[in-house]
């Protein structure tokens, strides 16, 4: 009985995480639907990146404070450098959030549905946030805005890795991009609860198990080398990422 009272107010705690992260959400964003019209919109990026990020950390402590996921940073003590692709495996919904909360300055690549959505949207393209529209036109735009000195958050696989997989195909984009800005690729290797909102799992729906766990660790890093083929930089990370996931 006191298993399923502690579960219970955990739950509730997990809802109400959701509805705080929507309701703030859609707010803002219809906050900054006149800012979108501004003649000198992009001035305002790094304060809505660093916005975003303040908003995110709050959340990450909410979900700290009420105790229904437990999370634990691996490597995240050292300084960030600037001009980096971090890339990551994904394994649940709400890796993305939970690194941009870490993460310096750095913008990310979401659907363009997403981008479309006035939920979400309007702050997306005041943050300078990219639409994940393929082709060579993506690879050049991003590469710019690294090359400016932001950094990129990546997930080569280009969705929620499939349930009962460690990891699935990754993608040779962060490469391409990576060697059009002559940045550095760093590798970020998460672990959470299998029933942390993975692909095919409604958001709304809770863990089967709480307190839920996630674990980011900041691992290898990859420094630019012009000699360095964007398949072989590929099929490394790729190797990395199975053999710390195997471990």
């Amino acid at each position: 009985m006191k298993t399923r009272l502690v579960y219970g107010a955990l739950a509730a705690a997990y809802f109400l995480s959701w509805g705080l992260f929507t309701g703030v959400g859609v707010v803002l964003n219809v906050l900054c639907l006149p800012l979108l019209l501004l003649p000198c919109r992009e001035s305002l990026g790094p304060f809505v990146r660093g916005l975003i990020r303040g908003l995110f950390r709050l959340w990450l402590r909410w979900f700290q404070m009420t105790r229904c996921l437990r999370i634990t940073w691996l490597g995240f003590g050292k300084p960030f450098e600037g001009r980096t692709i971090y890339v990551a495996n994904h394994p649940t919904l709400l890796d993305a959030t939970f690194l941009l909360a870490r993460l310096p300055d750095t913008i990310c690549i979401i659907k363009p549905r997403l981008m479309r959505s006035p939920a979400v949207g309007p702050m997306a393209l005041l943050g300078e946030y990219v639409a994940g529209e393929a082709g060579i036109d993506l690879i050049r735009n991003v590469a710019m805005k690294i090359a400016a000195g932001r950094s990129l958050l990546l997930f080569p696989e280009g969705t929620r890795t499939q349930p009962g997989i460690a990891l699935g195909t990754l993608k040779p984009g962060f490469a391409l991009i990576a060697e059009r800005a002559h940045a550095d690729v760093q590798l970020i290797v998460i672990r959470a609860s299998a029933g942390l909102v993975p692909r095919g799992r409604p958001w709304w729906r809770p863990p089967p198990v709480l307190p839920a766990h996630a674990e980011f660790t900041l691992d290898q890093r990859w420094p630019y080398d012009p000699a360095r083929r964007t398949r072989d930089l590929t099929a490394e990370v790729e190797r990395r990422l199975s053999e710390v996931l195997a471990g």
